[in-house]
């Protein structure tokens, strides 16, 4: 068994959609800028994924992957911290998502909510394709191939963890009872010494009968401290107090993250869709620009009129880049119009340009040097090669399918 703590190691992963914007920055680039001081750190571009809606028109994939690569290097993304990929250029995956679709029942993939939501919002597109019905077992795959115990989400994908759970649980379930498990998980107990054996079996009695979630949480820790046995014994441990087999490939849990706080020009979420984005790395003009012709509360016509900031676009703005006595100045001038919407506009401009300059300046090291980019990204394909090859060697060996 691999040495691979799961619940230190954390996978997240985005479709390459182009350049990104400030509502990816504040959704999702800085959790993983402070998560990969925390977790050992997976962050891959999902290329097969994008694939899954985009089979018909594959053009813009590639230039788009590199675009964000950038954008994730210029916000701070390590790669001495944290392990950047492509998925594609790390074959494994699609031996897992193969093995894993053995067993996993059709049912499982028809129900995941966003399959229908999907082909709703995507009526114009054909996506009667067995790679879209089974984009959430290939999600499932990226996350087992590297153990992740922990993956950052928001709610609406919450439902493609469990599902991921569900496959592992399956798996585990199949393929974790080697001949004599129970009498090897006996034995390891022994092994623990006399006061560790009778806490674990308390534990496990606790967890087993009472469905006690904490008897479960010690009884890990407690094997994680043991010296005197084996990975290959603490996994089975593992698995025998959960009434299972050898676990071979942990169950993930959701690092929820928050819903981004950055709302676009127009008080909407920010997304490219709706024309309403700032770039991460666009230009100060095209960024004043932006802002100063904003839409503001529509009831304020002349500089005279009193304003409501919370009918206004730009208070949103406000929200998340101005500090406490910004926004009361703000709250304080529009009611009375002792300031007039450029003015409030203003400070914003100046904190979104400050918030941007360092990631120019980064990104531009890398779209100058775009050898340097390459580099980064062939040694995290090798590093998660190296993960990925120790986890099908032993979901192979587990299905009778590692030939000597």
């Amino acid at each position: 068994m691999s040495s691979v703590d799961s619940q230190q190691r954390v996978l997240s992963g985005m479709r390459p959609t182009g350049k990104l914007h400030l509502g990816h920055y504040h959704g999702v680039l800085k959790n993983w800028v402070k998560l990969q001081h925390e977790f050992e750190c997976f962050f891959f571009v999902a290329d097969w994924h994008a694939l899954t809606t985009n089979y018909d028109d594959p053009t813009g994939i590639q230039e788009s992957v590199w675009d964000m690569t950038i954008d994730w290097l210029a916000a701070g993304v390590n790669p001495g911290s944290a392990t950047l990929f492509i998925q594609s250029k790390v074959p494994e995956h699609a031996e897992l998502h193969l093995l894993l679709s053995m067993i996993t029942p059709l049912g499982w993939l028809e129900r995941v909510p966003t399959y229908k939501d999907q082909q709703e919002k995507l009526r114009e597109k054909d996506l009667a394709t067995y790679g879209f019905l089974g984009y959430p077992l290939l999600q499932s795959a990226d996350i087992l191939m590297y153990r992740a115990g922990r993956v950052p989400v928001g709610a609406d994908q919450v439902s493609h963890i469990e599902i991921t759970r569900e496959v592992a649980r399956r798996f585990n379930h199949l393929y974790g009872r080697e001949p004599g498990f129970e009498e090897q998980a006996e034995s390891a107990i022994v092994k623990m010494g006399k006061k560790n054996a009778r806490l674990y079996r308390t534990l496990k009695r606790r967890y087993q009968e009472e469905g006690d979630m904490e008897a479960l949480d010690t009884a890990r820790a407690l094997l994680k401290e043991q010296q005197n046995i084996s990975l290959g014994d603490r996994e089975r441990l593992y698995g025998y107090i959960e009434g299972g087999g050898k676990v071979i490939l942990p169950e993930p849990q959701a690092l929820l993250t928050p819903d981004s706080k950055m709302p676009g020009l127009d008080g909407l979420k920010m997304s490219k869709s709706y024309g309403n984005f700032i770039g991460l790395r666009e230009n100060q003009d095209s960024v004043s620009r932006k802002i100063r012709t904003m839409q503001t509360d529509p009831q304020r016509v002349r500089r005279t009129d009193p304003g409501e900031p919370e009918k206004c676009p730009v208070w949103g703005l406000h929200k998340v880049y101005s500090d406490e006595p910004t926004r009361e100045w703000v709250q304080t001038g529009c009611r009375s119009a002792g300031i007039g919407c450029l003015d409030c506009k203003k400070p914003l401009i100046d904190a979104v340009i400050e918030e941007q300059k360092p990631i120019r300046d980064r990104a531009r090291e890398y779209e100058d040097n775009p050898d340097l980019v390459n580099s980064i990204i062939e040694e995290g394909c090798e590093q998660a090669r190296d993960a990925a090859r120790d986890t099908l060697d032993e979901v192979r060996e587990a299905m009778g399918l590692r030939y000597r």
